[in-house]
């Protein structure tokens, strides 16, 4: 299985690393075969690295995007069209899903310090929104407890997929949480996705504690939201 890294940020937003040095730093230092720039409420950033992605060989870029909605913060993956801020979760959703996109819910019990609406509100609402994937593992050292929060609700049988990223904000971050999928492309990502087969891991220098989503099996796809 092959990994990706579905949560990074870019110069375009809030990261400190351009996307030709996240893009360079991916391909040449980690073993990742794709990855996703998701900068806040643009997709700069990710078009820039999709734009040179065939300088480097093995790697991939997944055109992304973390969007502020009125809920919290969803990543939006596959995108070719920016999903504005200040919608609905639900709304926010159906502009990803129009593209053919998919609706990753990230981060989804932190603490109301994360972020400008407090995205434990979106936790505790996972079962009011037809998203496609929880992000149940986020490197960032301040998610211990979400993370294990998230893994507990991901583990009821929401028939959705698991991913894992890194959050990176620094170059170094950058694979430090990923994404485990079947084949290598980011086809195959979207493809494993949808069949609900990925799962979440730490990657070197993520967080210690792993949970048994991490670790386990590729879910089947038995149940459906």
């Amino acid at each position: 299985m092959e990994q990706g890294d579905l949560h990074i940020h870019s110069t375009r937003s809030d990261g400190l690393a351009s996307p030709r040095q996240i893009t360079e730093y991916a391909a040449r230092r980690t073993d990742l075969s794709v990855i996703a720039i998701t900068d806040h409420n643009t997709l700069e950033g990710a078009l820039d690295a999709k734009e040179m992605q065939h300088e480097y060989p093995g790697l991939e870029v997944v055109v992304g995007e973390e969007i502020t909605s009125k809920w919290g913060h969803i990543l939006g993956l596959f995108l070719d069209e920016e999903v504005p801020p200040g919608l609905s979760a639900v709304e926010t959703i159906a502009r990803i899903n129009e593209q053919g996109g998919v609706a990753v819910i990230a981060h989804p019990f932190a603490n109301r310090a994360f972020g400008p609406f407090g995205l434990r509100s979106l936790g505790e609402r996972i079962n009011e929104v037809a998203f496609q994937a929880m992000e149940v593992y986020n490197s960032s050292p301040y998610l211990i407890h979400a993370n294990r929060l998230a893994s507990k609700a991901f583990a009821r049988g929401q028939g959705i997929a698991a991913t894992g990223g890194s959050d990176a904000h620094v170059l170094k971050a950058v694979g430090t949480g990923y994404t485990l999928f079947r084949g290598t492309t980011s086809a195959d990502l979207h493809r494993s996705l949808d069949e609900l087969e990925t799962r979440a891991r730490a990657g070197r220098g993520g967080c210690r504690w792993r949970c048994a989503t991490c670790s386990g099996t590729p879910r089947s796809s038995g149940s459906s939201r």
